[in-house]
């Protein structure tokens, strides 16, 4: 299958696994001998079986977990984390979900309460800064989570299965938007999802990984730049590509 595309020399990785292992005080081995590189302007998704490591991954390049073995590098200065809740504060409106990044970071309250505005206008929000997470859709709940990620600028966006809890319909919808996003501000993402589907519609890589101990067992480049229609999906490429990543899964669940 299509491998990894060569990078030029000159180009450091936003984000960088080196072999690394992780073990959790268990006794639990969660992932073994990990390598990779993303770079700002790629959207790289992990599919695996459950239980594979995924999202021990991401709390790794959070920084939310440590590496047992290994090298793990981030070259940015902002990362963000978008988790399949969207984890707003209910007594906090649209815009003050979104300020909050702002707040904890100092900025200005006439600084923060721009960029809170302007990124919700970004991600189709406009006309709803007041209203309540509780007055708000599941979709538009998950607008407001993807706008607090990015209204820092984030060099780097890690993706914990956004859409997992949302409706197929709305889904959709909401690839299409990530899509945008990332077309327009260019950061590095790292995205997991249970969805072949949504990896190969959305990513510039899909990295395919093993049953516990995680391990990555393909690393699939795909052939179309964005921005990619709807009607991508249905094309036999399409199909073919998604075919092999299935295959991949049960050969190494």
């Amino acid at each position: 299958m299509t491998q990894r595309a060569d990078r030029p020399a000159t180009t450091v990785p936003t984000l960088s696994f080196d072999n690394v292992t992780k073990d959790f005080s268990t006794g639990t081995r969660a992932l073994t001998g990990v390598s990779l590189d993303i770079s700002r302007g790629e959207f790289v998704s992990i599919v695996g079986p459950s239980g594979c490591g995924k999202s021990t991954l991401l709390r790794l390049a959070a920084g939310l977990e440590e590496v047992s073995y290994g090298t793990l590098d981030v070259e940015a200065d902002v990362t963000s984390f978008v988790f399949q809740d969207p984890t707003l504060l209910e007594w906090r409106t649209a815009q003050k979900n979104v300020e909050l990044v702002g707040e904890l970071a100092g900025v200005s309250p006439s600084e923060r309460r721009r960029r809170a505005s302007e990124t919700l206008e970004m991600v189709g929000l406009g006309g709803f800064e007041e209203q309540h997470p509780r007055e708000l859709s599941g979709g538009m709940r998950m607008r407001v989570s993807i706008a607090r990620a990015l209204v820092a600028e984030p060099q780097l966006a890690l993706f914990d299965e956004p859409f997992g809890a949302l409706d197929e319909i709305t889904r959709l919808k909401m690839q299409t938007e990530l899509q945008r996003l990332f077309q327009l501000k260019a950061f590095a993402a790292l995205f997991i999802t249970h969805s072949i589907s949504e990896a190969v519609y959305l990513s510039s890589r899909v990295l395919v990984m093993s049953g516990r101990p995680g391990r990555i067992v393909d690393d699939i480049t795909l052939p179309w730049s964005y921005p990619r229609p709807p009607e991508l999906r249905y094309e036999p490429e399409f199909g073919r590509i998604a075919g092999h990543i299935s295959q991949m899964l049960e050969v190494n669940a």
